[in-house]
């Protein structure tokens, strides 16, 4: 019988300790001030440029995980060595797979000063914005952080669950004014900054 040591990255003592360390985060700082999650963009042209022709980006996961890689780091380093959105007091993420091979990053940010209920509008936004006041957001947010399509007339697509319906329950109602417990129609909350900077698909909530 082979015991594989914590020091063994992937195995079932190393996920443990790592599963340790995350709570003592959260014994020593409390609950996180924000829960980001980074989503790879097979549409970036570096992972573009590389591929042979006939090739699609899915079938170059080491091309993925590479690019993905060096994008992570550029997000964690404007977040905490830029502090966009304050002096980050301490960090964690973990690293997933989606069915269509692509990668995403949960991250969990705890700030030295906590977000006042005033201040979050400032942070984040789930409004489409303006074409002609801000025509490179409205771009970034209309081709990465619009979920579809999807309805009535797209009913084949991998969203909708047995009834028809997509199972993140878009398109949603639009509403006049901002409220933190009513999701928006089928925008997802971003970082205006990040989005602009890095043109990257990256959604913004606050913990509360």
């Amino acid at each position: 019988m082979c015991i594989l040591p914590a020091t063994f990255t992937g195995s079932p003592r190393y996920m443990h300790a790592r599963t340790q360390d995350a709570m003592t985060y959260v014994r020593k700082y409390g609950r996180p001030d924000l829960f980001i999650t980074f989503t790879c963009n097979p549409k970036w042209y570096a992972i573009a440029k590389e591929l042979m022709p006939g090739q699609s980006a899915y079938d170059r996961p080491d091309l993925i995980a590479r690019v993905y890689h060096l994008k992570l780091a550029k997000v964690m380093d404007v977040m905490t060595k830029g502090q966009v959105f304050g002096a980050v007091c301490c960090r964690m993420h973990t690293i997933e797979w989606q069915k269509r091979d692509l990668p995403h990053a949960h991250i969990l940010i705890w700030l030295c000063d906590k977000i006042e209920a005033t201040e979050i509008y400032h942070l984040i936004s789930a409004e489409i914005p303006d074409p002609s006041a801000d025509p490179e957001l409205y771009e970034i947010v209309i081709t990465n952080m619009i979920h579809g399509p999807c309805g009535s007339h797209y009913n084949y697509t991998s969203c909708h669950n047995s009834d028809g319906k997509c199972t993140w329950q878009y398109p949603r109602d639009f509403i006049v004014r901002r409220l933190s417990s009513i999701p928006f129609y089928l925008s997802i909350y971003l970082s205006i900054y990040l989005s602009i900077y890095l043109s990257i698909y990256l959604s913004t909530d606050i913990c509360t």
